[in-house]
């Protein structure tokens, strides 16, 4: 079979293209023909970084659609041939065929094709407890969101809209605005954002802020909080040195600081992924929230779809077709 390996840690250039032994289901495990992989930032950062890469070579892809081809010991619920989406902590999506313990592996809901379905699967529920699970959001309140225009960011504006939010999004660029307008944010800022936040809000700040590039961007929206305010590190873009925060932060304000990682969820706690998975894939069968597939490459082309998400230009997901 075809995968795309990391065999050292560099540019784009570095995902190579090899033949590999097709990979069998242990117990509890089924293996994936699959049909598309999703590319993350986190991909990007395993390739040039080796964020959460144990040992080179590595299968980067986090998450995939497709046909069960196998099942593993003891595995029950799932049938060969049947339609699913799955979550890979640890990797290995970029593939033909992908390898996955069976809490992280969901069949699709009713409607949804594969292709949909493989923007959803860690995207959907991490921006799903972003405004509901770990955010607590309320009707009424106003929620900050950096990275609007991104895949999750796209999802986040309509969850948090959908929930009688005022929703505030930061971009990159002029060339997202309009992007992030149609999924639901009511005001963009483009860059720096603290003081238009505060004069969006008249001088009171947000009640949520959602930040997945640390480092001065964390600091600056955890001073664009309101008084009881929250904020919801998820993510360390920057590549800033790991934040700190104590006393003098939180108790002027009474504020709150709290982090999330699917993909530690999905390793330390699988049954409570599976339930923030079902809650959140509800949102998508009942059609309150779309991803848009806004560039699409072959799977040996996952070198070009990382130029395109590292030059921080693309918008909503980007897909890679495998067998689709």
């Amino acid at each position: 079979m075809r995968a795309i390996e990391i065999q050292e840690y560099g540019d784009p250039e570095v995902l190579k293209v090899v033949e590999a032994e097709v990979p069998e289901p242990g117990p509890g495990q089924v293996s994936v023909d699959v049909a598309y992989a999703g590319v993350n930032f986190a991909d990007l950062k395993a390739r040039s970084e080796g964020y959460r890469v144990p040992e080179l070579p590595f299968v980067p892809g986090l998450e995939v659609s497709g046909r069960v081809r196998a099942l593993g010991e003891g595995v029950t619920g799932l049938s060969v041939g049947q339609e699913v989406t799955a979550v890979l902590a640890e990797g290995g999506g970029y593939a033909d065929v992908a390898v996955v313990g069976t809490d992280s592996v969901f069949a699709l809901p009713s409607g949804l094709d594969l292709r949909t379905a493989a923007t959803l699967p860690s995207v959907l529920p991490t921006a799903y407890a972003l405004v509901h699970t770990v955010g607590r959001l309320q009707p009424g309140e106003t929620v900050l969101v950096q990275g609007a225009a991104g895949g999750i960011g796209t999802v986040v504006g309509q969850l948090a809209k959908r929930a009688g939010a005022t929703v505030y999004g930061v971009v990159s660029g002029e060339a997202k605005v309009a992007h992030a307008r149609e999924y639901g944010y009511d005001e963009v800022f483009v860059g720096d954002f603290e003081e238009p936040v505060r004069a969006a809000t008249g001088g009171r700040g947000v009640d949520l802020a959602l930040d997945p590039v640390g480092g001065d961007t964390l600091r600056a929206s955890l001073a664009s909080l309101a008084v009881y305010g929250r904020l919801i590190s998820f993510g360390n873009a920057s590549g800033a040195p790991p934040w700190q925060v104590g006393q003098p932060e939180l108790y002027p304000r009474g504020i709150s600081v709290a982090g999330f990682s699917i993909l530690t969820l999905a390793q330390i706690a699988p049954a409570e992924l599976r339930t923030l998975s079902e809650q959140a894939f509800a949102t998508v069968a009942d059609g309150a929230v779309t991803l848009p597939v806004t560039a699409e490459f072959g799977l040996e082309e996952a070198a070009e779809a990382h130029r395109l998400m590292g030059a921080r230009t693309s918008t909503g997901k980007l897909l890679l077709r495998v067998s689709g």
